[in-house]
């Protein structure tokens, strides 16, 4: 692997820019804000300012369905790369009915910055469709998924753009994603996507490979202060594909993980929940709700229990100025893409609370999806323990850069992780030149 220089070793023989403030809340407002920050303490000119700051492409498309009655309906689409200066885009495909453009910058911005912290060479990108899958058939959310797909195909392909499932899609949606991407080329080009299923040359290990990356920077967060799984508690929000996974590996690992919710509620059990009967009831069920091994909790009182790991696993913008003033917990894991509000961070500072943030603690999936991409371009596939040391070889790698450089700096794990990501995608601008 390439030696980088560390942040100190770099210093940009520029003045630092002349930084302003987003005016709108929302995702987009939380990255910019991030950015701008480490631009500062980089001191990176107005113009690097810019193109870190501003989408290499954008599609915005118009999606008709027709329905199983018969009717027309029409979702709006969008797929953004952020940044290609490491690699082509890397990104997941997103179907929920709040999507818009903002959101989908403000994730690819992420997948840029995330894919540049644990070194791999990609750029970051970012698809969604403002639909909810929950209302439609099957055979709907494959027409969707199929004409959204021949709408963006001059942009994707797997030296250009590789796509993965996200919030509200599967592997089943990125089947259809290779299949339509391949009929139109004439051949079968597994490499178009990762997170697809094994049958059709997906990768062992990647649909828990996100959780199994929070699991990791958890281990690696309570190692730093002389702790084990066995020492602590936890709670998690957002029992979906990232969070169920984080908590059951966590009780796996001896963690006492006592709350656990998703959309419609929680649950909570002090000492514990049982994780693998709470699993069985979710998958006959759909929900943690009203499941007898606890108490029933709402989304907002388990971010204040009393518990030592807390891993936020849902949706942005959750740990704003006043709710990460009832936290309780020791350290925050972020599971979920930007859950913590730039408030919100500075509230959990103030406090002491140790947060390891998004870009790094659930980078755990791209990880796996960067090695089911290389097996596909090999055609050659690997054991599931292969991927499993690799991915943890590579968590670690990445949290004890973060790590040095947060001590080296006085930052926190976020600022560290950033200033470490945006500079090695910087340098590669200024390796690369302007062309023409």
């Amino acid at each position: 692997m390439t030696d980088h220089p560390s942040v100190t070793d770099v210093v940009p023989d520029v003045a630092p820019a002349d930084l302003a403030a987003p005016t709108r809340d929302g995702p987009l407002a939380t990255a910019q804000a991030q950015l701008a920050s480490a631009v500062e303490r980089l001191g990176y000119d107005p113009g690097m300012h810019a193109m870190l700051g501003t989408s290499r492409r954008e599609i915005n498309v118009a999606i008709p369905l027709r329905r199983d009655d018969g009717s027309t309906e029409l979702f709006h689409g969008f797929r953004v790369q952020h940044n290609v200066s490491r690699g082509p885009g890397k990104g997941g495909l997103r179907f929920h009915p709040s999507v818009d453009v903002d959101e989908v910058r403000a994730l690819a911005m992420w997948m840029t910055w995330k894919c540049a912290v644990v070194e791999l060479p990609y750029g970051g990108a970012k698809g969604g469709v403002a639909i909810d899958p929950r209302h439609y058939s099957q055979g709907e959310l494959e027409r969707v998924t199929r004409r959204y797909t021949s709408e963006i195909m001059p942009m994707i392909g797997p030296e250009r753009d590789i796509m993965a499932p996200d919030v509200g899609t599967d592997a089943q949606t990125m089947a259809w994603v290779m299949d339509t991407y391949s009929v139109n080329k004439g051949y079968t080009i597994p490499g178009v996507v990762t997170g697809k299923p094994l049958e059709v040359g997906g990768s062992l290990g990647r649909a828990t490979a996100t959780s199994r990356g929070v699991v990791h920077c958890v281990v690696a967060a309570l190692a730093e202060h002389g702790k084990t799984l066995d020492d602590v508690s936890a709670a998690v929000q957002g029992f979906g594909k990232v969070g169920s996974h984080a908590a059951a590996f966590l009780a796996e690992g001896g963690a006492r993980v006592e709350a656990v919710s998703d959309q419609y509620g929680g649950v909570y059990r002090s000492g514990g929940l049982d994780l693998p009967r709470l699993m069985d009831y979710v998958e006959r069920t759909g929900s943690v709700v009203d499941f007898d091994g606890g108490e029933p909790i709402d989304n907002t009182a388990l971010l204040s229990l009393d518990v030592d790991v807390l891993v936020p696993a849902a949706v942005e913008g959750v740990l704003d100025a006043e709710t990460a003033g009832q936290v309780q917990a020791r350290w925050v894991v972020e599971g979920a893409n930007g859950p913590t509000t730039p408030d919100g961070d500075r509230v959990l500072a103030d406090r002491g609370v140790v947060v390891v943030p998004d870009i790094l603690a659930n980078a755990g999936g791209v990880v796996v999806s960067y090695f089911e991409w290389v097996q596909a371009q090999q055609a050659y596939w690997w054991t599931e323990a292969e991927i499993e040391q690799r991915l943890a070889e590579r968590m670690a790698m990445a949290f004890e850069s973060v790590g040095k450089t947060a001590r080296h700096r006085d930052l926190s794990l976020r600022d560290a992780a950033l200033l470490l990501s945006i500079q090695r995608v910087a340098t590669a601008h200024q390796t690369r030149g302007l062309y023409p």
